[in-house]
């Protein structure tokens, strides 16, 4: 299994694309949120992912970052199943006012050639906190990460041997998140910025972690490999470089800091 990068910055980036990623198998493809514009569909390309060959689809939560570019995808599925040229059927996981939004923009912003796909090959389906499902074999249990803004859900993945990944969204880590997230063998995390440049972008204020916030939560929860992303881009080029040389200090497993479309293997 793999792990790429679709985007790894917030929501204003103008330098990488909004955060997103896809957990792959072989041809199967898993894709959690979708970015905030059609761009998904270049960085899908330019990984080699054919849209074609994604089947199943999580949205975190309604953020125009995560959400718009979900129904871009939509389109573009919609519209090849409409030309023969994509079998089988796909699911898209969210919260009741995450599938409620996307079934709306659809059927507003879509063709009805395109949107008789809903329900029919399309499946929008609500999931609540809690709830398993078994997305190419393996058990997802998605989790609400209990926000103070928009309501938002993450998600752990059972691997090989009891190991697990766990995403916990684009917020800081939650106490009532441990039981997921707690020894996980990979677990992806918000890090807006630098410790050191708080008082440059402000993470707190917007309700997100700097680079030693995320690693020394990592730590304590017993984490394998921690990978970091939704941050700024002002720092885009030593990203990498900075973000590592602070975030080992606090943090003693493997850290990763992907740039877009960077694979890691699972």
């Amino acid at each position: 299994m793999k792990l790429t990068m679709l985007g790894t910055g917030n929501a204003t980036v103008t330098e990488c694309y909004n955060t997103c990623f896809v957990i792959s198998d072989n041809n199967r493809h898993f894709l959690i949120d979708g970015g905030g514009g059609n761009t998904i569909l270049h960085q899908l390309k330019c990984a080699d992912i054919p849209y074609g060959d994604i089947k199943e689809i999580f949205v975190t939560h309604k953020h125009i970052d995560h959400l718009l570019g979900i129904v871009w995808i939509i389109r573009i599925i919609c519209q090849n199943m409409a030309k023969g040229q994509i079998e089988g059927d796909v699911n898209i996981y969210a919260h009741e006012e995450v599938i409620h939004l996307l079934r709306e923009l659809s059927e507003k912003l879509l063709q009805k050639k395109q949107t008789r796909f809903l329900d029919d090959r399309v499946h929008l389906i609500i999931v609540s906190d809690g709830e398993t499902r078994i997305i190419y074999d393996k058990k997802v249990t998605f989790f609400d990460i209990h926000s103070t803004k928009a309501k938002q859900f993450g998600f752990t993945m059972e691997l090989n041997h009891g190991e697990k990944l766990t995403c916990c969204g684009d917020e800081p880590y939650n106490p009532c998140e441990r039981e997921y997230a707690e020894n996980s063998k990979w677990l992806l995390h918000e890090a807006f910025c630098l410790h050191s440049q708080a008082d440059i972008f402000s993470p707190y204020e917007k309700h997100h972690s700097t680079v030693k916030d995320a690693c020394e939560l990592a730590e304590e929860l017993g984490i394998t490999n921690l990978i970091l992303y939704h941050t700024e881009d002002q720092n885009i080029e030593r990203r990498k470089e900075l973000y590592y040389k602070e975030g080992i200090r606090y943090f003693h497993g493997n850290l990763y800091i992907p740039k877009d479309l960077e694979t890691i293997e699972l």
